[in-house]
């Protein structure tokens, strides 16, 4: 009569390993679970960040230009003459442009502190239609229109105030600007594509003029085009701002900050993608010396089954479904660790928690595959065992 192993048998012979030697299993487990987690976690943390930046484009949009001053010929720092702002308002394709331009001179928060402690703030001339141009927001108070900018009022960036100790401007407090007091009527939010302006003091134009001899050349413009023309706007810019010198302006576009943020990422997880695959492959290699200990460990009981009937593929049939079944089982395990780890860094940066499902069905893939490939050669050696040898280590 032919031997035969049923697969409603297969299950509980192939534990029988596992479940004599729960330690030693677990540790085969926490090898293919440490490399499962890491790659599951460097997708989820990667796709839940370029979700992030994403929608940070989104926000901001991409048809923001700024125009600011490049070098002369000579290497030089270039100036742009005071018509640059009234140019590029005009051109054809802008929707709104404003222009601001760094002063001199130095903010303080009062007239007792030291000139060499500026806190690394500046200030800057800003036009009224800044906030709308860049689609800012404020905190506090109101922003620069041309009512106020005749008078000593300042608006400040979010770093600025923070650095000033301004929390609120309900009762109107007062920072020293150059050599006189000006008073609080804004609080800026965080400007993500224009984050020089975070450490701004930003004053009319009207009142630079009277108080610090500003004679009107901007030092950046910032411009936004028509979505679908932003390419074409970009190219008309330099000449509209120094129509003699257009070579010494210098257009830029924001937005292509955050897409090479997304270039980096992209990179970086390829990199962590490689330890995780090292890491999995050690994982396996740690399954199959498990297995072959395993094997030396029951050769007893291989001989012993062969000797009863067994057939070769049964003994190899029960080692792989053994090595299967510590693969699957740290599969599982790393995608749980791995998108606890996801959850974890997105809740902590304010993330959406996005889990690819590729990685998830990929990483239970992988984690079946090596474990069935570490499992292979202890399985072979298991099933060419002699019956009679290894029946001399009972």
């Amino acid at each position: 009569m032919r031997s035969r192993l049923r697969l409603v048998d297969l299950l509980p012979v192939s534990t029988v390993g596992l479940r004599s030697r729960p330690g030693r299993a677990a540790l085969s487990v926490l090898g293919i679970a440490i490399g499962i987690a890491a790659m599951v976690a460097v997708l989820g943390v990667t796709r839940s960040s370029q979700a992030d930046v994403l929608a940070e484009i989104d926000r901001v949009g991409t048809n923001l230009l700024t125009v600011a001053t490049g070098k002369t010929t000579g290497g030089d720092e270039a100036e742009l003459p005071a018509t640059a702002g009234p140019g590029v308002a005009r051109t054809d394709g802008v929707l709104s442009a404003a222009a601001t331009a760094t002063l001199p001179v130095r903010v303080y928060r009062n007239d007792r502190i030291p000139s060499g402690r500026t806190g690394g703030l500046s200030v800057r001339v800003a036009d009224p239609a800044l906030l709308t141009t860049l689609d800012g927001g404020l905190l506090h108070g109101r922003f620069l229109d041309p009512a106020v900018s005749r008078y000593p009022a300042v608006v400040l960036g979010n770093y600025a105030a923070t650095v000033l100790g301004i929390a609120d401007v309900t009762d109107r407090p007062q920072v020293y600007l150059g050599d006189r007091w000006f008073t609080v009527i804004g609080v800026m939010a965080p400007v993500d594509l224009a984050p020089e302006l975070d450490t701004a003091a930003l004053i009319g134009a009207a009142v630079a003029r009277t108080e610090f001899g500003y004679e009107g050349s901007p030092t950046r413009i910032f411009v936004r085009a028509q979505t679908e023309r932003t390419d074409e706007v970009a190219g008309l810019l330099a000449r509209a701002a120094n129509p003699a010198h257009p070579e010494e302006v210098a257009v830029s576009r924001p937005s292509e900050a955050l897409t090479a943020r997304l270039a980096v990422t992209d990179g970086t997880t390829v990199l962590l993608l490689g330890l995780g695959a090292v890491a999995l492959l050690v994982g396996g290699i740690g399954i199959a010396n498990v297995l072959v200990i395993s094997v030396l460990e029951r050769r007893g009981e291989i001989g012993l089954r062969r000797a009863l009937g067994a057939t070769r593929g049964h003994v190899g049939a029960q080692f792989l479904v053994e090595s299967l079944l510590l693969g699957a089982a740290g599969g599982i395990t790393g995608i749980m660790l791995g998108t606890a780890i996801t959850f974890g860094m997105a809740s902590a940066r304010g993330w959406q928690t996005l889990v690819p499902a590729y990685a998830v069905g990929a990483g239970l893939v992988a984690a079946a595959l090596i474990g069935g490939c570490a499992g292979l050669y202890p399985a072979l050696r298991a099933a060419r065992l002699s019956p009679t040898d290894a029946l001399r280590t009972l």
